[in-house]
Order: structure tokens, then C-alpha cells, then sequence
């Protein structure tokens, strides 16, 4: 099953509480970010697929899906799962990969160097792999497995006898979706790559702006392509519209480029693809809070004063995010987790987290604070909310658990994912067939294998986590879910104590 992001825009009761009178439980301030930062780029061996390398440290998986693409003759191995499934989803890798990038970009430095090689190392996987589905001219490959049959069947990746059917989108066909968030995905790699590998970050950038024109050249969603949408949806479906993707690609290859091109492609373009609609949120596929916060780096530098609406639009978002502001509608939890409903929680948290991180710093480095009506708002403000929901999910929390697999002494033991519920093929080495695996599945017992680093879907709303393989909104982990964790992370690493 697939905990897809795409919910209501709401405005949502909050809680009558000032920021700093927000639950704080046992242990607070204690944790070692430097271990949690390990295992949240750990966690994304466990769903790697393709030929695995010798360094493989999760040991219990081995090589899957070693035939991928060859129904259009092609290489497509590689790449992530991305959840508890075995199918290769494209959105959403490219947004992981993205928010890795991102993630390296702005706190790489505070990384040790061991974990930034690390990091580089999972966001290499997932751009060996994008760098495949854009090969081929006016081709972009979007999925391959089947997710009906995959998720009507509980097996091993490494014993997959499911269709890997490929799902690819040809011109004029439009997939301004994937396409331009792998553009954004390729930008913001090559930048992260661009001192330690020039050549490898060349590449990566010269498939970037071909995924772009792409995207740009024939709009629309991916999933209104009736070849695709029976494959995609409604798992990742485009739920609220391409345009922000457009938008988004452009801003990443502004960044890197500083082509002013770009430049005025999202200035001309702004209204028509709606970068002026306000929306609180931000994920797999919503990114017009990221663009907002994105541009307004450049706006707070000077550099492009023209785009102010863009900062306004930060602004206002974070704005909602402040107990105490008089725009605040984010919902928290009684415990103090910032709760939106719908599916999986903590792909919320984990990257509005990582936006008043980033959003912090620009403001910092630029001697300004944040005006939200009637308070003033300074970057430690916004890092303190931050802080509050790593520790909440780290296990501050009033379950007293930590919703990061492998981290702490109270995790989820039953979480919703296929090779970590199944016994390994080494311990296990026969095969264990499509239904065959229900008995795991049924199981009350802890799953055998532990995905170190993992973040599961989180508790509900009452703070309440039962621990259930079934219940995957809440038990399941998701890439996008860790990814912009790994930036969080490495913020904390370097300063424990905001300020």
C-alpha cells in the first residue's frame, strides 16, 4: 500500500499554546544527532535495488530486480524502492533525490566527512538511475513494477516473480511532473557533486536541463496519460497539478547555473503556473512552499527583487507555523508534532522541518527576522519549532518511543516493509513466493530484519502509536519521509542548542 501526500488544504484549530509551552518530555536535548544522521542515511541501503555493491552495509538484503527495463531493451536497474513495496516509483525518487541534494547543499558542512560520503553515496544511487530513465530522446521512463499485482503480493524484492512492467511517457505524451522534478533532482546533485566529482556533476547538469525542456516543451500530468495512470495512481498520482514542478526545476537550475534564463522563465511564467498561490505544503507532490522558500534566498541576497511575491509567500507560510502568530492554522498533536491529516504524518514533519531550517538561515545570513502580523519572528525561533519535532520523533514523545527505526531502546518492531518482515534469503535461502508471505505479515511477532534509520508513517493525531504491521499510514517508511531528515540531522550535529 501507498501513503500518498495529496490532501486537503485546510485550515486547521491549533492548539492555545505559546511555542515554548509545548509538552516536553523525558530526555529532551539529549540525543545524539550524530548517530540518529547515520542511521537516516543508512536506511537507504535497505531499499536499494539493482546489483548491490560489496560495501553494502545492510547485509541482509542482496541484488533485485536485475532485469528491469528489458521489455523496451534497455538498463534500468538501479534505483530505490520507495516504501515497503518493491516497485520503482519516479516522482517520488526524484523528490527524495532532490531533498538528499538539497540536504548536502545547505547542511552538508555540518556533516562529518565519513556521513557526507555517505550521503553523496545515496544520492548517487537514485542519479545513476535518473540519469536512465531521461537517456533516450523525447523518452522519460516514470515507473517500473506493476503496484496492483506488486501489493497484492507479500515477497522478498530479491524473490520478485511479479511484472515489472515499465511505464514510460513519449512526446507529445506530457510528464511536466516527473520530468521537471527530475530536472530539479539532476540541478541539485550536480551541485551537491559539483567539488568532489566536476565530471560526474557536468553530466548530471547537462540531463537536467534535457529533463527541463522536456517538461517545458509538452505540459501536462503525467498521470492523465491513460498508459501510465493505471500503473500510477492512486498511489502517485499528480493530485495538485504540474506547473509547480515546472517552476521548481527552473528554480533549482537557477541556483546552479545563474543563467538568467531561468531567471525569466520564472518570472514569466509565475502567474500562468501559479506561483502565487499560497499553499501550505510541501512534499512529493506539492512543492510550491519549497519554491517560496528556494527563490527567497536569492530575493533576501538582492539578487532577484523582482520575485519579492515568492518571499511573501515564505513568509506567510511560516507565519502559519507559529502557535502564537495571529495567522497560525497548522495543527500539533497535545505531545507537540505538527499534524496534518491524511496519510503518513512525519513526510510532513520531517520536511517542514527542513524548510524552517534552511528558511532560518537565509534569514540569518541576512540580518533579518521574520514579521508574522503581530509578532516578530527570529530565525532561532524557527529553529526551536524545528527542534521540538526532531525530538519528538527522536522520542520525546508521550509514547516514550522513537519513530526512527534502530535508534534508541523503544522503536517500531512491526514496521509495514517487505524485507524487513521477511526472513533474508540468507537465513532463509528458498524462495518465498507471492502469498506465501502473508504468514509474516500476519505475524504479532518483530520483524527479522531491522531497517536501521527508517521513519515510519508516525503516530495519529492523539499521539498514539500501536506498533502494527497493517496499519502502514503509520508503520510504513517512506524515502521522502527520511530524506529531508538527513539535512535536519546534519543542522543539529553542528548546533545542538539553537541560537
Amino acid at each position: 500500500m501507498k501513503t500518498t501526500l495529496s490532501f486537503p488544504h485546510f485550515l486547521a484549530s491549533i492548539f492555545a499554546l505559546a511555542l515554548i509551552s509545548l509538552p516536553n518530555f523525558a530526555s529532551s536535548s539529549h540525543h545524539d544527532y550524530q548517530e540518529a544522521l547515520s542511521k537516516a542515511i543508512l536506511f537507504f541501503e535497505g531499499q536499494r535495488s539493482g546489483f548491490l555493491p560489496q560495501d553494502q552495509r545492510l547485509s541482509w538484503r542482496a541484488n533485485s530486480g536485475l532485469g528491469d527495463g528489458w521489455t523496451y531493451n534497455t538498463d534500468l536497474t538501479g534505483g530505490y524502492y520507495d516504501a515497503g513495496d518493491n516497485v520503482k516509483f519516479g516522482f517520488p525518487m526524484a523528490f527524495t533525490t532532490t531533498m538528499l541534494a538539497w540536504s548536502v547543499i545547505e547542511f552538508g558542512d555540518s556533516m562529518p566527512p565519513n556521513e557526507l560520503r555517505n550521503a553523496l553515496v545515496a544520492i548517487r544511487w537514485a542519479t545513476d538511475y535518473l540519469l536512465k530513465t531521461v537517456s533516450q530522446p523525447n523518452r522519460i521512463f516514470v515507473q517500473v513494477g506493476d503496484p496492483i499485482i506488486d501489493h497484492n503480493c507479500w515477497e522478498r524484492p530479491e524473490d520478485m516473480d511479479t511484472a515489472r512492467t515499465v511505464y514510460a511517457v513519449d512526446s507529445p505524451n506530457p510528464a511536466s511532473d516527473v520530468a521537471g522534478e527530475t530536472a530539479a533532482a539532476l540541478a541539485a546533485s550536480s551541485m551537491a557533486f559539483k567539488s568532489s566529482d566536476p565530471g560526474y556533476s557536468d553530466t548530471l547538469l547537462r540531463n537536467a536541463k534535457k529533463a527541463f525542456e522536456l517538461a517545458d516543451t509538452y505540459r501536462g500530468a503525467y498521470s492523465d496519460n491513460p498508459n501510465v495512470r493505471g500503473g500510477v495512481c492512486p498511489f502517485y498520482c499528480d493530485f495538485d497539478g504540474y506547473q509547480d514542478e515546472l517552476l521548481w526545476g527552473a528554480a533549482w537550475l537557477s541556483r546552479v547555473t545563474q543563467d538568467s534564463g531561468f531567471f525569466d522563465y520564472i518570472q514569466n511564467n509565475g502567474k500562468t503556473l501559479g506561483a502565487e498561490e499560497n499553499i501550505n505544503e510541501f512534499g512529493w507532490d506539492n512543492k510550491h512552499a519549497g519554491l517560496n522558500v528556494l527563490i527567497s534566498k536569492e530575493v533576501l541576497e538582492g539578487n532577484m527583487y523582482t520575485l519579492e511575491s515568492y518571499k511573501a509567500s515564505a513568509d506567510s507560510f511560516m507565519c502559519t507555523l507559529i502557535p502564537d502568530s495571529s495567522s497560525s492554522h497548522i495543527e500539533y498533536s497535545p505531545g507537540g508534532l505538527i499534524y496534518k491529516l491524511g496519510g503518513s504524518n512525519l513526510q510532513h514533519v520531517t520536511s517542514i522541518s527542513f524548510l524552517l531550517l534552511v528558511y532560518a538561515n537565509y534569514l540569518s545570513r541576512t540580518s533579518q527576522s521574520l514579521n508574522c502580523g503581530n509578532i516578530n519572528v527570529s530565525p532561532t525561533t524557527l529553529r526551536e519549532i524545528a527542534k521540538k519535532q526532531v525530538d519528538y520523533i527522536l522520542g520525546d514523545n508521550p509514547m516514550g518511543m522513537s519513530y526512527m527505526v534502530g535508534y534508541g531502546d523503544h522503536f517500531p518492531q512491526r514496521i509495514h516493509h517487505r524485507g524487513s518482515s521477511l526472513p533474508s534469503i540468507k537465513d532463509h535461502p528458498q524462495p518465498i513466493a507471492c502469498k506465501e508471505g502473508s504468514v509474516y505479515f500476519n505475524s504479532s511477532s518483530p520483524n527479522p530484519n531491522v531497517l536501521v534509520g527508517a521513519l515510519v508513517g508516525g503516530p495519529g493525531q492523539d499521539d498514539v502509536y500501536n506498533d502494527d504491521r497493517a496499519d502502514f499510514r503509520k508503520s510504513e517508511p517512506t524515502t521522502y519521509i527520511n530524506a529531508p531528515f538527513v539535512g535536519v540531522l546534519a543542522y543539529f550535529v553542528a548546533n545542538p542548542n539553537p541560537n
